[in-house]
């Protein structure tokens, strides 16, 4: 994938971030995100507001058009599928804890988890967790087949370590690299990569 494709792929990932987040995650240096960025907004191929860009809807379209070219190869690489589908067995796993961790069950109706049990709050970590161990393998089997992923495992990693020391944000909070957040967003480009589309 070419540099302008692949920030704007990092901007379609992200939807709304910086040029830094975006380079940081397709592994474009800063500067040259920015720069590719600028250029994209320039040409009507994505907006930027308050410092964050996201993609328009019909550069969206045309790289989505695009994805067959780059990631052919491995739509038809038996041990990438097979990571995939793991990935895909296990989504459902995260989703139910994801469930857990929001809510809790009183008098047999679901209200939202206001996180004072920390009791109950320990439990769902710990799934996680759990979790996290059946994903190693399958992230690192992602990450033989195109490199760039690895930094999904890593960000995954440390979102879970912080959440075991305490800091429950860690988890889902869509406003910063959250468990929940880097996963979704590791889901949504395993999505392009294969051509696929995401369950509701």
């Amino acid at each position: 994938m070419n540099d302008r494709d692949l920030a704007l792929h990092g901007a379609a990932i992200k939807r709304h971030a910086p040029a830094k987040a975006i380079g940081e995650l397709v592994g474009l240096p800063e500067e040259r995100a920015a720069l590719l960025l600028a250029e994209a907004v320039a040409t009507g191929r994505a907006i930027e507001a308050k410092g964050a860009y996201a993609l328009t809807p019909l550069a969206g379209v045309a790289l989505q058009s695009r994805y067959g070219l780059y990631f052919q190869h491995l739509r038809d690489d038996a041990a990438f599928r097979a990571a995939y589908d793991g990935f895909e067995r296990i989504n459902r796993t995260l989703k139910q804890i994801i469930t857990d961790w929001q809510t809790l069950d009183v008098g047999g109706r679901k209200v939202a988890n206001d996180h004072r049990d920390k009791d109950y709050d320990a439990r769902i970590i710990d799934r996680l967790g759990d979790l996290h161990e059946q994903a190693d393998p399958i992230l690192a089997g992602l990450a033989r087949g195109l490199p760039r992923l690895k930094i999904y495992g890593d960000k995954l990693l440390a979102a879970l370590e912080a959440a075991e020391d305490g800091d429950v944000a860690w988890v889902s909070d869509i406003r910063r690299d959250s468990y929940h957040t880097i996963w979704f967003e590791l889901h949504e480009e395993l999505l392009r990569i294969m051509g696929t589309e995401r369950e509701e």
